[in-house]
């Protein structure tokens, strides 16, 4: 197993990630995503299971289902599958990659299939909130 880095409980990861502490928990127990540093409660955390919960929130921002979700965590490789891939969501919500030439892949039930030209997608970026200091 890849090793891992960082102990964070799951207030401190939705906060990083911007959605609740109760969110986190919630897709951990769904499998969105995990809790490499301890499955027991309470669950901890790495910086790279951060970066999956923060490409989750955008995937669903951008419009894709949790099991849309689901079915691109089972297709992409790696301990994180989200945050190692270039992602996008489709109009019509399906979970999109760009490949290592940026041909737009959408994930369907047979697999990653390359889209047409010209199939628009939006782009889903790794963001982590910062809190101001004041």
């Amino acid at each position: 197993m890849a090793r891992v880095h960082g102990e964070f409980r799951a207030a401190e990861v939705g906060e990083m990630a911007g959605v609740s502490g109760t969110t986190v928990g919630q897709w951990a127990r769904r499998g969105l995503i995990r809790s490499s540093q301890r499955d027991a409660e309470p669950r901890l955390y790495s910086v790279e299971d951060v970066a999956e919960a923060a490409i989750v929130r955008a995937l669903i921002e951008a419009g894709a289902s949790h099991a849309e979700i689901h079915r691109a965590i089972a297709r992409l490789p790696g301990p994180w599958p989200l945050s190692g891939a270039d992602l996008a969501v489709t109009p019509d919500r399906h979970v999109a990659r760009r490949n290592d030439d940026g041909a737009l892949e959408v994930l369907t039930a047979r697999g990653w299939q390359f889209a047409a030209n010209g199939t628009p997608a939006r782009d889903v970026r790794l963001h982590l909130s910062a809190r101001s200091a004041s």
